[in-house]
């Protein structure tokens, strides 16, 4: 590769200070003084292309001189079957068309013939970092409207996650086209992507301290889809990860995510973070699961209080009983019992169906799915469509507060 000298050379419109960019080929070192000023250079080989994507970096750099064309060919054919990769500038003298054909597979790449001044490089990266930017700035169509649910348990094992899943399902097996997105934020231990059957992909802590970079593209890179109109944000389970997420980044996520999806269902934790007041403001519903034990419901009246509260906006959660049981007499207290206890009327009750949950749970995936019939799908569907029918709380697109 040969670069040119040239006087009062400049880095790309600034855009690269911080920006993570990854090198192929030792030649591209020298670039690292001014092409790249600002810039994080990570030299690698052609193996690093292999199911990389925003998430990790923010432009690849290759020189194809450096590399047996087939090899490079293969690699970059792998990165365009990636999820949301990141752009590509691949440089060189010697582009053989089956490399560049591979190339142009990828959304945002482009290729420059060398010998080339650090201009016209900067004006290469320049291009395609701004065509990032717009696609990721396009708007996202009716899902402007978004509507958000966020889901709590009163106790642990209450059901929660169990309810979110069927509620996601339920939200995206209505008629019409409307995409649904689960979203996880028991960073620590959710269990939504194991019950599921599903990989967790999301990982806030890369983006910790740049929340602002926290765009479409990657939002794509985090998603793990369930069906054609469902899916799932989870993280990792990891018992330091909600010290790691910092909050800008959490309801920066949230915020991409409303403007992306119809439907937007959160699995919150039980205990509260820093961003979780900012979450339930920017639902249009909050949903308490509670057993039917009088230790259960008497922690769903506390919490319901804690979160009225907290919120000062008016919204009053929504609670919702989980595992009634069909038997008529036993030491579990009846609807109306469970309503004194909560001093408040509860929104619906989900039926016991302890097979069918622990079927699907086993088996990866939604009740819905696997038991179809059972009565808590049919109990879940009530629930959404009584909700669904309620006009929403806001008008206009969702705006978590405090992001970025």
């Amino acid at each position: 590769m040969a670069l040119l000298g040239s006087k009062g050379r400049q880095s790309p419109a600034g855009g690269l200070a911080g920006r993570r960019v990854l090198a192929l080929g030792a030649s591209l070192a020298e670039l690292a003084a001014e092409p790249l000023a600002g810039a994080e250079v990570t030299s690698a080989g052609v193996e690093a292309l292999e199911g990389l994507s925003l998430a990790a970096c923010d432009l690849v750099l290759i020189d194809a001189d450096a590399w047996e064309a087939a090899a490079l060919a293969g690699a970059v054919k792998t990165l365009a079957g990636a999820k949301a990769p990141p752009p590509v500038l691949m440089v060189g003298e010697s582009l053989p068309a089956g490399l560049v054909r591979n190339l142009l597979r990828l959304e945002h790449a482009d290729i420059l013939e060398a010998p080339f001044s650090p201009d016209q490089l900067a004006a290469a990266i320049t291009g395609l970092m701004t065509n990032l930017a717009a696609a990721a700035a396009a708007p996202a169509g009716p899902a402007s409207a978004s509507r958000v649910w966020a889901v709590t348990g009163a106790v642990g094992g209450a059901g929660a996650t169990t309810i979110a899943v069927e509620i996601a399902t339920a939200l995206s097996e209505r008629p019409g086209k409307e995409r649904v997105c689960l979203i996880d934020l028991n960073f620590a231990d959710g269990a939504a992507a194991a019950y599921l059957g599903a990989t967790p992909t999301m990982r806030l802590a890369e983006f910790a301290a740049s929340a602002e970079r926290i765009d479409q593209s990657v939002l794509q890179a985090f998603v793990t889809p369930i069906s054609e109109r469902f899916d799932l944000l989870a993280h990792p389970r990891d018992p330091g990860a909600f010290d790691l997420a910092s909050r800008e980044a959490v309801l920066r996520v949230l915020e991409i995510a409303c403007e992306t999806y119809d439907w937007v269902v959160l699995d919150m934790p039980r205990h509260r973070r820093a961003w979780t007041l900012d979450a339930l403001a920017g639902s249009d519903e909050v949903v308490v699961i509670s057993e039917l034990t009088v230790p259960a419901l008497l922690a769903a009246r506390a919490l319901s209080d804690e979160i009225e509260d907290g919120l000062g906006t008016g919204l009053k959660p929504r609670i919702v009983l989980n595992r009634l049981a069909s038997r008529m007499f036993g030491p579990a207290p009846s609807m109306a019992e469970a309503e004194r206890a909560l001093q408040r009327k509860a929104l619906a009750g989900i039926s016991s169906d302890w097979e069918a949950a622990a079927a699907s749970a086993n088996l990866g995936g939604p009740i819905a799915q696997h038991r179809p019939k059972s009565k808590i799908v049919k109990d879940v569907q009530t629930l959404v469509e009584k909700l669904a029918s309620e006009p929403a709380r806001r008008d206009g697109p969702v705006t978590m507060k405090g992001a970025a």
